[in-house]
């Protein structure tokens, strides 16, 4: 096999995989180095993709030309599009999925791409060449050159494992650790420290009384994530849709719970990384909110031909036998087996602060970095950070500009501005209120907001693009005749009426009828055929009507950021220069080292006095 690449990526998570595909597919002599060839994108904790924020994550993924969105619909057992009941801007699509099949999948699509090599082994040590990476040395003493490496290493990096007292060397549990790297990017001035995750223990569904448990089923009418025509596995024609269910935490598991604190890692001392705030281990829960008397709990598939399910909610790293007294206190689990503990792993990970926006590290060139290392938690996360840290990477060594999608583009462009700009001091995940403009940021329309940068740069398809115009095409037209069209009160009230909608006394427009929140478009449409359309088509255009007002307002917000975003400050910039500046800000400007007034402005310390002061120095 070759032994010189354009670019080497270690790790095979979510994050490698994209950045792998991502720079092969663009043009770039990509290897790929992973322990475990059976395991790409392994869904090392609850076998789901989406959610909230993270749904329209993976559809951005998909726009651009990633792969998370169509490995998702190929591995289907249920789906559902969270917050239906509240604003578009919230809808996020969530998918359970059969994690055997989803890894599958992966490798399928890995493998089908001749610019792609895969190499099953471990990186040990980096070479480098003056303040360049250029290669790796593998556990088998294996070495590989390259022009630029992708760092995805996710939890491995001297990962250390904890149940109770028991503490394991490893990345996943029955999965060696990886030791050196950290060490060496550490003696080139790269920032450490270390974060904690876990995961809950796995349930054998034959032990358990389902009958006693509720039910959560997937949507009657499944969509998918990607916008590529390929159906679904659950979607028309597809496998019957598994079933989810809901539980809950009681008092009696509370006390059995509380008999192990003072075995718990996490109390004892022995983990020393900040776990995740949003999803936090049950004993957290009961330390944060003791006064709760029950906290829910979903038990979700792991696959469809296996009994395995996931139990969320019930993240841990309490002694074994705590767990098993705890679990059979819930009621439906009196009997039930588990296949596997609940855990919780520590591991390094890298500031991202010293990154660029391009995920490049701003002190050893060509590194880049994505993923958990980066201190984000989340398969949508770090597939995001990989997709990118691909594209740029491949772009860098063909000597193209790079691509940082903005703020008001997408919610990958809000994750990585996040990280390199405010660092992380706990597991990043993303949420909708992280972003200022969620409206324009809907997972319905990733397509249109991203599908033609992806086209433009090689990575999306022509089909792809083509399928995009023809869409938003066909919305254009619909929208204006729309805009045009009026219905009379004969025509209009019988529908008007029986939703509980006030009658109207003259002709109105469609246009101005669909922005009653009990009226749907697609039954107006029904009042005047005119040909066939499309659900997306039709969701689009009455999205675009209803909350025209908000979507105008918020561009309007968005245009006067661009402003800002193009007023770039220099890198080697002396901020001692400038008059003016309180002393926070002066240091908080030295150590992030801004690109442009507009990220200067999202840094924690830095007022708005103090962009009016660097506006002024820089002439504007």
């Amino acid at each position: 096999m070759d032994r010189v690449y354009d670019i080497i990526v270690v790790g095979g998570g979510h994050a490698g995989c994209e950045a792998a595909m991502a720079a092969a597919t663009l043009g770039s002599s990509v290897l790929l180095i992973t322990m475990d060839m059976t395991g790409f994108a392994r869904m090392s904790c609850n076998p789901a993709v989406g959610g909230i924020a993270k749904g329209q994550i993976v559809r951005e993924i998909d726009a651009l030309g990633g792969w998370t969105g169509v490995v998702t619909d190929r591995s289907t057992l249920q789906f559902r599009m969270l917050n239906r009941s509240k604003g578009p801007a919230m809808w996020s699509p969530r998918a359970q999925c059969d994690k055997i099949q989803f890894s599958l999948n992966w490798r399928k699509i890995l493998e089908s791409n001749y610019k792609l090599s895969i190499y099953a082994d471990s990186a040990v040590s980096f070479l480098f060449e003056n303040s360049k990476i250029c290669g790796v040395r593998t556990n088998t003493g294996a070495i590989f050159k390259s022009q630029a490496l992708i760092l995805t290493a996710g939890t491995f990096l001297s990962g250390r494992l904890f149940i109770g007292r028991t503490m394991m060397e490893g990345g996943r549990l029955g999965e060696q650790a990886s030791y050196g790297l950290t060490g060496q990017l550490k003696e080139r001035g790269i920032l450490t420290d270390r974060m904690k995750t876990g995961t809950p223990p796995r349930i054998d569904i034959s032990s358990v009384d389902t009958s006693r448990l509720t039910l959560q089923p997937g949507d009657t009418d499944p969509a998918r994530f990607s916008f590529l025509p390929e159906p679904s596995t659950v979607q028309a024609g597809g496998e019957a849709q598994m079933q989810c269910y809901i539980l809950h935490t009681n008092e009696r598991v509370h006390e059995i719970l509380r008999t192990g604190f003072e075995d718990s890692p996490l109390f004892t001392g022995m983990i020393h990384g900040r776990g995740p705030r949003y999803c936090p281990s049950i004993e957290d829960k009961l330390r944060v909110f003791p006064d709760n008397n029950a906290h829910q709990l979903f038990l979700e598939p792991e696959g469809r031909w296996t009994h395995e399910y996931y139990l969320q909610g019930f993240s841990s790293s309490l002694p074994l036998q705590v767990q098993l007294d705890a679990l059979h206190a819930i009621e439906g689990l009196e009997t039930a087996r588990i296949y596997r503990p609940a855990y919780a792993v520590e591991y390094d990970y890298f500031d991202p602060t010293q990154l660029l926006p391009t995920l490049e590290s701003k002190l050893v060139e060509n590194l880049y970095l994505a993923g958990q290392v980066n201190g984000t938690t989340g398969y949508e996360e770090a597939a995001a950070q990989g997709l990118m840290a691909g594209i740029n990477a491949h772009r860098k060594l063909r000597g193209q500009d790079p691509v940082v999608l903005q703020r008001d583009q997408s919610y990958i462009g809000v994750l990585i501005d996040d990280l390199v700009t405010k660092g992380v001091d706990e597991p990043y995940r993303m949420f909708t209120s992280r972003a200022e403009y969620r409206i324009l940021l809907r997972q319905d329309n990733a397509d249109r907001r991203l599908t033609p940068l992806g086209h433009e740069i090689g990575l999306a398809s022509e089909e792809r693009y083509a399928a995009v115009m023809e869409k938003y095409e066909q919305a254009d037209r619909l929208q204006a005749w729309c805009e045009s069209k009026n219905l009379t009160k004969e025509q209009a009230n019988p529908y008007l009426l029986s939703v509980g909608s006030s009658p109207i006394t003259e002709s109105k427009r469609i246009a101005d009828l669909a922005t009653r929140p009990e009226v749907e478009l697609a039954e107006l449409l029904k009042i005047v055929p005119r040909g066939t359309q499309s659900r997306e088509v039709i969701e689009s255009v009455e999205i675009s009507l209803r909350y025209k007002g908000y979507i105008d307002r918020e561009l309007a917000m968005a245009e006067k950021l661009h402003r800002l975003e193009d007023l770039s400050i220099p890198v080697d910039f002396d901020f001692d220069r400038v008059v003016g500046l309180t002393i926070e800000c002066r240091q908080k400007l030295k150590k992030y080292r801004p690109l442009t007034i507009a990220q200067a402005s999202r840094i924690s310390g830095v007022s708005p006095a103090d962009i009016s002061v660097l506006l002024v120095y820089f002439g504007r």
